[in-house]
């Protein structure tokens, strides 16, 4: 019996839960639309011409800001509820297939996968040499001030986020930055860049107060991940 707020049992039923009110939010979020996208697409670099994979696809935002900018772009989502909205976002334009992929971007999922390091060996497979996933994530520093304990332990945690129809709780893996880049590295990936984005001028005048805070204090992080076009001795093929 659940006596306050009842905890989903996979990561990813909160969003079948929000359904369209997290995509309404999440279009001009100051956190999504001004701080994460712009950063994301901006670490992708010219898309046009090129195969991206969208996983965790989400309610397909990031699909048709791809599709704008000339990609010929793949999804998938654990919520089906999602997929039907990011079906609707991209207006049947996106192909669902087997493809060597150019680029992948994952955005604010990886920390819902229970085996991280098998999501990354996923990415690493499906891309072609010399291809590039970026991945965005909460940052694990500012996860570890809100929620304490060791930095260095994995630990599964539960943000309580106010919806239109109440709290929804969501739950996340929190785990230290070396972690998330050993799981990547591991799987093969050779890490081009991390950024710790800066908030979007356009995050300015429509939330202020998250454009201070994210101009002092990082919230999340991005990784620009390469697979070598030629393998590595020992590397996984």
């Amino acid at each position: 019996m659940c006596h306050a707020v009842c905890v989903s049992e996979h990561p990813w039923d909160p969003y079948d839960l929000m359904g369209v009110s997290f995509r309404q939010h999440a279009a001009d979020s100051a956190y999504n639309a001004h701080y994460d996208r712009p950063a994301v697409l901006a670490a992708l670099g010219p898309v046009a011409g090129r195969r991206v994979l969208d996983a965790a696809c989400g309610p397909g935002l990031y699909l048709r800001e791809l599709l704008e900018r000339g990609a010929e772009v793949t999804g998938f989502d654990a919520s089906p509820v999602m997929v039907a909205l990011a079906r609707q976002q991209t207006l049947g334009q996106v192909r669902i297939d087997q493809a060597a992929l150019g680029l992948i971007v994952c955005a604010l999922a990886i920390h819902y996968a229970r085996d991280r390091a098998a999501a990354f060996a996923e990415f690493r497979r499906v891309l072609r040499p010399g291809g590039a996933a970026v991945v965005s994530t909460q940052h694990p520093v500012m996860d570890w001030l809100r929620k304490g304990g060791s930095y260095f332990e994995t630990t599964l945690e539960t943000d309580i986020w106010p919806t239109r129809s109440g709290d929804q709780p969501v739950r996340f893996w929190r785990e230290p930055l070396s972690a998330l880049c050993t799981a990547a590295t591991d799987a093969g990936f050779l890490i081009e860049k991390l950024i710790e984005p800066v908030p979007a001028e356009t995050m300015r005048e429509r939330h202020p107060e998250d454009y201070e805070r994210l101009s002092r204090e990082p919230g999340f992080l991005i990784l620009r991940l390469l697979k070598p076009a030629m393998p590595n001795p020992g590397a996984p093929s």
